[in-house]
């Protein structure tokens, strides 16, 4: 018998040969939502897997991240699945765009027409996959059969992806007789899959799933168009410049070609900030530039290079900073956890920030403040600021999109950019690759270089930081006048070489080890690329360094 012991101390006896579902089925009275996954020594383990003894286990469900990740890859290869059965010899190729408001945006071609009457097949597909709760098998194939396989099968990414890996096998995912290759843990059978929606949108499907802070239910669809076509755009870019996959990416970089592919990705960030320029200086009404995006998306980077192209259209741009407006520490509004707030809107004298605002705006000289962060205080140093004829304010902060943020300030007088480092390449055709990751990178490796944070200590703020983001800045994403996509085709093959040696130094018995362990793995996909490659004025180097505008 082996003895489990879980959730502080309750326990479970099981014969020898049970595996973690079994467990997990037993347990699961203890739980409000689906344990699909288990954490051992601190490794994560699919349920399908037999016990080894007496263990103590930590039980993940859906309402935890890695969960809800597990039910996501398993609806999509369920989704494939109904795909290839229900248009068969007409369909040559089902691509994982991107990311929509609660779900994904996938893309199919072939001699087939996505209307109403195809995603109603596709989707009774699912939905008898899932009533049937059939079995998700795992096998572990040959590099050489795996690429022959997929090959076969009009993967041809998938079939690049795993010519650069350097493991003598790969892991395969099977329902019955469609197989498929998966980034992660799956779920034990298409069962668990108890809420998801598929939808025609734009030229594509929408597979909506639901959200891990309630993941018994979906949460209406909400289309966000302007968000879905910058990320479309740069999808059709990467896909145009035979870039948009991992495998894709290695290819140069092994060819020879990677200063190329540097120089393109960087002549299309720099043709997109100076259309945004042009729209702002074509408009002399507008006096105030407010940029907003979650944390990592470059935005002091992007504010620099909009002010130099600003400046090449003759306007001459001063740059604010709304944390210079931060309330006195004591005022500072504080979590549930009674910890500082500090991306609270709360947490920002916002009549104070109107009040200079329309004053500058009025032409009169102004006082501007600067945050002391080491004393909490909001310090003046006789700094002041008056906006001349052609003059022209850069103002950057988490609240510029919420109207409360510039609230007296004249719509008219006002252009709002998001900015986010929104990812558009995936790891193969099937397997995307989650913007937050790229940026929980990129902070990563800033956070080492410029605040002395170990990995572990950024790993442990992440959650903390993505709550603040959907709480302050992804409900106004789509009142911007314009949205900048910050993410480079190249930057993983950068950070790689930055990351993975802060990674590797998490200790194996902390918390954070499993979520290294992960990004490890998503990293080891990548050719390290060399650093020095990259132009001085990057937004890159915002986050490895050397930048030419010294952030």
């Amino acid at each position: 018998m082996a003895l489990i012991t879980y959730a502080e101390g309750k326990t479970l006896t099981l014969p020898q040969g049970a595996t973690y579902a079994q467990a997990a089925a037993l347990a699961q009275g203890d739980f409000a939502h689906d344990i699909v996954l288990v954490k051992s020594e601190n490794k994560i383990k699919e349920l399908h897997k037999l016990i080894g003894g007496d263990e103590t286990l930590e039980f993940i469900t859906t309402g935890q991240r890695d969960g809800m990740l597990s039910y996501e890859r398993t609806a999509l290869m369920v989704l494939c699945g109904a795909l290839n059965r229900v248009a068969g010899e007409k369909l040559r190729k089902i691509f994982v765009d991107f990311s929509v408001i609660n779900g994904y945006y996938v893309e199919v071609a072939g001699d087939l027409t996505v209307d109403q009457a195809f995603v109603e097949a596709v989707k009774a597909d699912m939905l008898a996959q899932v009533k049937a709760d059939l079995p998700i098998e795992k096998t572990k194939w040959e590099i050489p059969e795996a690429r022959e396989y997929f090959r076969r099968h009009g993967m041809p990414n998938r079939d690049k992806l795993f010519r650069y890996r350097r493991h003598s096998g790969v892991n395969v995912y099977s329902i019955g007789d469609y197989v498929d290759y998966y980034y992660g843990c799956m779920l034990p059978s298409t069962g668990y899959l108890k809420a998801f929606d598929l939808v025609a949108y734009e030229s594509g499907l929408a597979l909506l799933l639901p959200k891990q802070e309630n993941p018994e239910e979906l949460a209406p669809f909400e289309p966000q168009p302007k968000v879905f076509n910058t990320l479309r755009r740069s999808v059709e870019w990467t896909i145009r410049m035979g870039i948009g996959t991992v495998g894709q990416i290695n290819e140069k970089i092994a060819q020879g070609q990677a200063t190329d592919m540097i120089l393109m990705a960087e002549a299309r960030q720099e043709m997109d900030i100076a259309k945004i320029a042009g729209r702002i200086a074509e408009n002399p009404d507008i006096k105030c530039v407010m940029i907003a995006g979650p944390s990592s998306s470059g935005k002091t980077s992007f504010s620099h290079r909009l002010s130099v192209q600003l400046r090449g259209l003759g306007l001459k741009p001063h740059p604010v900073e709304v944390d210079n407006y931060f309330v006195d520490r004591e005022f500072t509004p504080r979590d549930e956890n009674g910890e500082y707030d500090f991306e609270s809107i709360e947490g920002v004298d916002i009549a104070g920030f109107n009040r200079d605002m329309m004053d500058l705006l009025a032409g009169k000289r102004v006082k501007m403040p600067t945050f002391n962060f080491k004393t909490g205080l909001r310090e003046y140093r006789g700094n002041t600021l008056k906006l001349g004829r052609g003059d022209i304010l850069v103002v950057e902060g988490i609240h510029c999109l919420n109207d409360r943020m510039s609230a007296d300030i004249p719509a008219e007088n006002k252009f709002r950019i998001y900015i986010s480092a929104l990812s558009t390449i995936n790891i193969d055709e099937h397997n995307r690759i989650p913007t937050s990751d790229g940026r929980l990178l990129r902070r990563m490796v800033r956070d080492a270089r410029t605040r002395g944070y170990s990995a572990q200590e950024t790993l442990a703020r992440w959650a903390s930081v993505r709550r603040g983001e959907k709480k302050n800045i992804i409900p106004f994403q789509e009142s911007a006048d314009a949205t900048f996509n910050s993410s480079l085709v190249y930057e993983l093959s950068v950070l790689k070489s930055y990351a993975e040696q802060l990674l590797f130094g998490i200790p194996e018995d902390a918390p954070e080890y499993t979520e290294a362990k992960r990004l490890l793995r998503f990293l080891d996909y990548f050719l390290a690329l060399d650093s020095t490659l990259v132009p001085q004025n990057s937004l890159l180097k915002e986050f490895i360094g050397g930048s030419v505008f010294g952030v």
